[in-house]
């Protein structure tokens, strides 16, 4: 059995040491918290699948478009309170879609412990909490950011439980860039997952 200890975790700007690709999502979370009005329709298309599909597995489809739309523009109008060094703009908008989901089966007279959720596209079980289920959905859609590699080593050490020398080896790697991969990896992934308050 290992013990990790984690370091006290400065506060970080999580555009700093990123890859190119992963810029555009910074910019985008920064233009969105500014209000620039492109930004609006380029975060609806970067993220409104992911909006729409836990919506869809939270209600019937004509109310998961109805909620696609009310999650954007709750989010537009309380831009100012995005901030993106405390979370990602996809984290946040899942959190203002959970509730607006809960209010929704409140509003219908439904406990939220009995709304069937599924996530079947996952491979988890077939109804699972809606807190658990956005977060497997963010992790999931994080896991599809990341560049190829770093996705590589992060799911051969989580999911294969691979040493860090065990992934080096097999992927020929020098030990010292998988420790890297792995360790800006899952400081995206943690980014990715962080909401800010909604």
């Amino acid at each position: 059995m290992t013990i990790v200890m984690e370091r006290a975790r400065p506060k970080y700007d999580a555009c700093v040491e990123t890859p190119a690709q992963e810029n555009e999502s910074c910019m985008l979370d920064t233009q969105f918290a500014h209000g620039d009005e492109a930004a609006l329709k380029a975060a609806y298309d970067a993220h409104g699948a992911l909006i729409y599909t836990f919506c869809k597995r939270s209600v019937d489809a004509e109310s998961a478009a109805d909620l696609t739309q009310e999650v954007f523009l709750a989010a537009w109008k309380a831009r100012d309170r995005f901030d993106p060094s405390r979370g990602s703009l996809a984290g946040w908008l899942m959190g203002i879609t959970k509730n607006k989901v809960i209010d929704l089966h409140r509003h219908r007279g439904r406990r939220v412990t009995e709304a069937p959720l599924s996530i079947d596209a996952i491979g988890a079980e077939p109804a699972v909490g809606i807190d658990q289920m956005a977060d497997q959905m963010l992790l999931v859609d994080a896991l599809r950011d990341l560049p190829d590699r770093s996705r590589q080593v992060v799911e051969l050490a989580f999911f294969d439980d691979l040493t860090h020398q065990q992934i080096a080896d097999q992927c020929d790697l020098p030990l010292g860039t998988v420790k890297s991969d792995i360790r800006r990896g899952l400081q995206k992934l943690r980014h990715h997952l962080e909401t800010a308050d909604v």
